[in-house]
Parts: structure tokens; C-alpha cells; sequence
């Protein structure tokens, strides 16, 4: 039976060959679940991480799935930033995918919250991540046509959408960071859009992760009920809401906050 010229084709609708995608934070928890997502879907992989032995040892074992390749940074080090957009500029002339998935997070109680550690999750969580935006930007362009946008997917949280409770401490810095990762990531889609350049940002729930671990270790329960569909999430979800961003399925999402936690952030 022949195919009409406006069929769907399912084959490739996820596929990410030919495509290169950047990735901070991208040698643990949910910057390894996408990496090694994009890594499957095809897509040529850096990822980038503060720890360059960690970020080393991951790409050589993503390696044998596919390309990926190790960069390793503090992107909240103007220097170390700067060098990081240059060593990529040397190897690539053109970005595809932008995932800024590097952040941090505090706890503290609001009497003693250290004014230290609220900075420094600013400065990683948003400040780092709109410069590197920025500056990577004419790779982004270089990489985009109107029918194939350039992405940059921003990690937000749940935090961001709702306060969280369940953790018994007080967390905001890291709260106040996500929210605004998202409006800045509609600003940002406004500004990028003219370039060919979508911009989105997923909201994850709770994940296993460096930064979950402990969490997870004394509330786990109350997290898992809390959350309606009773647990946490699982790494092929994660992978599966940033290759629908970053392939031909998700060109003309723009400008959205994802929830990805099973629906706490209604709860």
C-alpha cells in the first residue's frame, strides 16, 4: 500500500544521528541518565563535569556505546568556562544540543541558612548557566535550520514549581534557582527563537542521584507517597523526556517547564 507524502515516520522520529549535543554536569545522576540516552538515540556526546577523573572514567565507559568524549570544567569559573567553550570550539563547528543540567543544592535551616552556600547554588544554578548559554550560542546558531532548531534543555526541579516539604529542612537557595531557571528559560526562548534556537526546561521530581542519595536514605517513604504514582523515577524517563526535546518529536516544543515526577509537584 503506498505511503502518503505527509506520513509519520515513527522509525526516526527519536533518532539522533548526526547531531551533537553538550552536556554539564553530565557524568552522574540525571546528566548520566540523558548522556547515555543521547549516546543510544545516536547523537556525538561531550559531557562536562568538575571532577575530570569521574568525567574521564564516564565518557570511556559510555564510549562503548557510542561517541562520547570528556571535557571537564567548572563552568562557574569564568576561566575555566571560557576554556571549556574553546576546547569545544576546536573540536565542532556547530552545537545541536545544549543540556545544562549542572547545579547544586543546600539545606539549611532558615536561622542558620549560610549566606556562602546560597550563593554559590545561584551562582552554579543560574548565573553559570545563562553565560554558558550565552557564549555557546554561536555554535547553537551554527547547528540550527528552521526546520531543525538548535536546542539548549535547561534542568529545573519540582522545587521550582512547588515548595517542597517533605524533606524537613529548608532549601531556599536551591528552590528560589529552579524557579527562576524556568521563567528565565521562556525568556530566553523568546530571545533565541528569531535564531532558530528552542529552549525548554525539564522540572525533575526525584531521581537516584549524588544529590538525592541522602535524601533518599531518611525520607524515601515519605517521598514515594507523596508522589501519586508511588515512586521515584526511573533513568530510561529521564532519558526519554530530554531525547523527545532534543529530537525531530520535540522541534516545535518552545519556551515549556516539564514536570517529569510522577505528579508530586500537583500534589
Amino acid at each position: 500500500m503506498p505511503t502518503p507524502d505527509n506520513a509519520i515516520d515513527v522509525s526516526t522520529l527519536f533518532d539522533l544521528s548526526g547531531k551533537t549535543a553538550l552536556i554539564t554536569g553530565g557524568s552522574r545522576g540525571i546528566g548520566k541518565m540523558i548522556a547515555e540516552g543521547y549516546v543510544r538515540a545516536g547523537a556525538t556526546v561531550y559531557i562536562s563535569s568538575r571532577k575530570a577523573i569521574v568525567c574521564n572514567e564516564v565518557a570511556a565507559t559510555l564510549s562503548a556505546l557510542g561517541p562520547c568524549h570528556s571535557l571537564p570544567a567548572d563552568i562557574t569559573d569564568d576561566a575555566d568556562r571560557a576554556r571549556l567553550i574553546e576546547t569545544l570550539g576546536q573540536r565542532i563547528d556547530r552545537l545541536h544540543i545544549l543540556v545544562n543540567n549542572a547545579g547544586a543544592a543546600w539545606g539549611a535551616p532558615y536561622e542558620s541558612f549560610p549566606e556562602d552556600g546560597f550563593r554559590k547554588v545561584l551562582e552554579l544554578n543560574v548565573t553559570a548557566l545563562f553565560f554558558l548559554t550565552r557564549d555557546l550560542t554561536p555554535l547553537l546558531s551554527a547547528g540550527a535550520v528552521p526546520d531543525d532548531p538548535a536546542r539548549v534543555i535547561n534542568i529545573g526541579s519540582m522545587d521550582g514549581l512547588k515548595i517542597p516539604t517533605v524533606l524537613q529542612t529548608g532549601t531556599f537557595s536551591y528552590s528560589a534557582s529552579k524557579a527562576a531557571v524556568h521563567h528565565m528559560s521562556k525568556a530566553l526562548a523568546l530571545e533565541l527563537s528569531p535564531r532558530n534556537i528552542t529552549v525548554n526546561a525539564i522540572a525533575p521530581g526525584f531521581f537516584e542521584s549524588k544529590m538525592t542519595e541522602g535524601s533518599l536514605d531518611r525520607f524515601r517513604d515519605d517521598i514515594e507517597r507523596n508522589c501519586p504514582l508511588g515512586r521515584i523515577g526511573r533513568p530510561e524517563e529521564m532519558a526519554g523526556i530530554a531525547i523527545y526535546l532534543a529530537s525531530r518529536a520535540g522541534a516545535y516544543t518552545n519556551g515549556a517547564i516539564i514536570p517529569i515526577d510522577g505528579g508530586t509537584s500537583v500534589t
